[in-house]
């Protein structure tokens, strides 16, 4: 018997939580990059972008990383920046091989990952790049 005045306080069950991992079922994934050249010189063409991105892949992944699909959506030879997009599980393949060059026509250079979206209007706009009035 409970004594007068008090409540009993009903049991409340432990929060349970479960942790679950969605992977995207993009097709794609796009990447916004920049190419580092530090010493100036001659600004590689679209052509020329596209055979670099295509010669990281074969040097770090052979023959079988050089045949991924990765396009060449945007290019502005100015700024050396790109928007690329790559079958999504070739993601991973095609950013290490972006990492890890570091030449370009005997010159030392690299590319710089920006931004990277499974949906393209993602990387549209940066608002690190906002110029305020």
């Amino acid at each position: 018997a409970q004594p007068a005045g008090s409540m009993e306080t009903p049991e409340v069950p432990a929060a349970t939580y479960e942790r679950r991992v969605v992977r995207s079922g993009a097709e794609h994934h796009y990447l916004r990059v920049r190419l580092e050249l530090p010493d100036g010189g001659a600004r590689p063409s679209v052509a020329q972008f596209k055979q670099l991105v295509v010669s990281a892949l074969r040097e770090l992944h052979g023959e079988v990383g050089a045949a991924l699909p990765v396009d060449v959506l945007t290019y502005e030879e100015k700024t050396l920046s790109a928007i690329l997009r790559v079958i999504s599980s070739g993601l991973v393949k095609l950013w290490s091989a972006l990492t890890l060059l570091g030449f370009y026509q005997n010159r030392r250079c690299a590319f710089r990952v920006l931004q990277t979206s499974p949906f393209l209007l993602a990387l549209s706009g940066n608002s690190r790049e906002l110029v305020l009035d």
